[in-house]
């Protein structure tokens, strides 16, 4: 099993930027120097309470030129605010850095927030996704291209530099709505899923959606998915449990509102439903099916049963889902998972 840390280099309560940047990086090197086989960074938008992540691709830049062994990926890039064939030359840029370690998620994010302050109409975003993804693969093809779609247009474009990674840096696409699942197995990408929606029932079903459409499509390899989902370690029970209560508490709190506020206008019946879920969930419900909390056992335990439900072969931990946990906090639980957990996986 692949295991990887998902990092959003969160804002603490009175801090600066200046720290959010240095306390995040230190996590990489511990990371790095633990055995952690990759890092993900979120990406956010004017959102100065929760994170500096901007602009990660420049970020995995800084990672790559400061580790050698672990893989650095995104989690994911928000293609529709961007221009894709200024994404496919910074893409391949930090490939070339890393060595050809880098791994390219992609979506197009559920908030709306974002799309409203460029000035890109949320409506818009499944058909700029859809050209942005054509582009990238013409622009890593190592010749030059034209594009004319209805969002981009490309006029006779080589892009250097080309990508290590042959044909391309790894793609795995997000998917949280039910229709996306299928989206994602047709054009024949690698998935992340999540368990802050509809919990771990719904995600079964999703799953096979995913798996059933890869197959019916007929795509050479296996189909692959990383589960992202809060992790906590700890080296005693009470302390697995109890630390990281209010913290997570907080986590789904502020989910219900985002997906509540993120609805496009006229409403959604399926974030609606999906928010309401999350305001009722109670501890014990999130221990039960939307968190991996424990001592280095119980974490394998945890581990070894989602990965006979849901068939996954990757996990891509929140090291501090809420923002509340401590330094100290976090990197201890990072030392019990990369000690205690990892090695019964490899």
């Amino acid at each position: 099993m692949h295991f990887g840390m998902f990092m959003e280099f969160g804002c603490r309560k009175g801090g600066s930027d200046a720290e959010a940047f240095r306390e995040g990086l230190d996590l990489v090197d511990a990371a790095e120097s633990w055995g952690m086989d990759s890092s993900w960074l979120s990406e956010f938008h004017f959102s100065p309470e929760r994170s500096v992540l901007a602009s990660p691709i420049v970020v995995a830049g800084a990672i790559a030129a400061r580790t050698k062994r672990m893989r650095i990926g995104m989690a994911v890039y928000v293609l529709p605010l961007a221009n894709p064939l200024r994404i496919a030359e910074e893409a391949a840029t930090v490939d070339q850095i890393s060595g050809g370690r880098f791994d390219f998620g992609i979506g197009r994010s559920g908030f709306v927030r974002s799309y409203n302050a460029y000035n890109i109409d949320y409506g818009e975003s499944q058909e700029r996704f859809d050209e942005a993804v054509k582009i990238l693969r013409a622009a890593w093809s190592g010749e030059k291209f034209s594009f004319d779609g209805k969002y981009y247009k490309v006029t006779d474009a080589l892009v250097v530099p080309q990508p290590v990674q042959k044909p391309y840096p790894p793609m795995r696409m997000a998917a949280s709505s039910a229709a996306t699942f299928k989206t994602v197995a047709e054009e024949g990408l690698p998935l992340f899923v999540g368990l802050r929606g509809d919990g771990l029932e719904a995600l079964v079903h999703n799953i096979k959606v995913y798996r059933d459409t890869w197959r019916d499509c007929g795509h050479a390899g296996e189909s692959s998915v990383y589960l992202r989902v809060p992790v906590y370690g700890a080296d005693s029970e009470a302390a697995a449990f109890e630390e990281p209560k209010a913290n997570i508490t907080y986590y789904f709190e502020r989910q219900a509102k985002m997906v509540a506020a993120g609805s496009p206008k006229g409403g959604n019946a399926e974030r609606t439903n999906t928010a309401a879920k999350l305001s009722a969930l109670s501890y014990e419900d999130i221990l039960r099916d939307r968190v991996a909390f424990g001592t280095g056992p119980q974490l394998i335990d945890k581990l070894n049963e989602w990965s006979d439900v849901l068939g996954i072969d990757g996990i891509t931990a929140e090291m501090n889902a809420g923002g509340m946990l401590s330094e100290a906090q976090v990197k201890n639980s990072l030392r019990v998972i990369t000690r205690d957990v990892m090695p019964a996986f490899k």
